[in-house]
């Protein structure tokens, strides 16, 4: 069995059978692409269902020989498990390399986040005369208001607005779809870019139904938006390390700090396990005792 070949067939799985974005699969197949590089560099020139255990082990102590954080260690080996747990269910295999090969133990780690403050100095900063300005300012309301993974960003079309209806409609990971209320202040800066900036656009035919466009009329790259934080973060002199993530990880903790259910924020961020949310709200040990002191039974 050819590596090749292998990586061919994992990659259609992840696409067909789990839908994963095409962002996931390149960074599942990347994993895969790092274990290759790793036996090739050791001359151990073993095809995958020749994989060892011992293979595995040397490979971790590789990663952590180059400087490879923890964090990174496990999402890799994470690929890796996911890979070989294929193989497995296609009969490539007929027992799991991956079985015993533990992950190294990481922290949780939680990012900064912005204050309200610190949001709108963000998005005042903005410059209004250039072109551009009204669509940057509209995105990143957006961004907040609604607590969108950039991906989500940049994939919001024109036909899933229900303005009339205060939502929009997300289609998140997996093809997941959910509606997520959308404040009055973001609905207001989109109209001002949709009747301005966006109507003198030439738009390019497979972006006519994209909402933020770039300045050739085509859909905006997640590392434009990445570009447009940093840039406005610098122009304030923000001290802290933003990215788009942080707008949704704000988003999250400040409908928490201010009394929301977390179920409710669950379902607006689109997670699977409200222990995600927890994380990315970071509950707070008061939060939990106000809770339990408030509903449960016998307080």
């Amino acid at each position: 069995m050819k590596w090749e070949d292998s990586k061919k067939g994992y990659e259609n799985y992840l696409k067909l059978e789990k839908s994963l974005s095409q962002n996931s699969v390149a960074a599942y197949i990347n994993d895969i692409n790092k274990l290759v590089d790793f036996l090739e560099t050791s001359q151990k020139r073993v095809t995958p269902e020749r994989v060892k255990l011992q293979h595995l082990k040397s490979f971790v102590e590789w990663l952590n020989e180059r400087g490879v954080s923890p964090r990174t260690q496990a999402r890799t080996i994470s690929g890796i498990k996911s890979f070989y747990k294929y193989l497995l269910i296609e009969g490539k295999i007929s027992s799991d390399p991956t079985a015993l090969l533990e992950s190294p133990k990481i922290g949780r780690k939680l990012p900064d986040i912005l204050s309200m403050e610190e949001i709108d100095t963000l998005i005042d900063a903005i410059d209004l005369e250039k072109p551009e300005g009204q669509r940057n300012k509209a995105m990143l309301e957006t961004l907040y208001s609604c607590g969108l993974r950039v991906s989500e960003l940049v994939n919001l079309k024109l036909t899933n607005l229900f303005f009339d209806q205060g939502f929009i409609k997300i289609e998140g990971k997996a093809d997941k779809e959910r509606l997520v209320p959308v404040s009055n202040r973001a609905v207001e800066e989109i109209n001002k870019y949709m009747n301005g900036y966006r109507k003198k656009l030439k738009i390019h035919k497979e972006s006519e139904n994209i909402l933020f466009l770039n300045r050739r009329g085509k859909k905006l790259s997640r590392v434009m938006v990445f570009t447009i934080i940093k840039n406005l973060s610098q122009k304030i002199n923000l001290d802290k390390k933003i990215s788009p993530h942080t707008f949704r990880h704000s988003f999250a903790t400040h409908l928490i700090n201010g009394g929301a259910d977390l179920r409710a924020v669950q379902e607006m961020l689109g997670h699977e396990s409200i222990l995600t949310t927890e994380i990315y709200t970071h509950i707070d040990r008061d939060y939990l005792k106000d809770t339990i002191h408030q509903y449960h039974p016998r307080s």
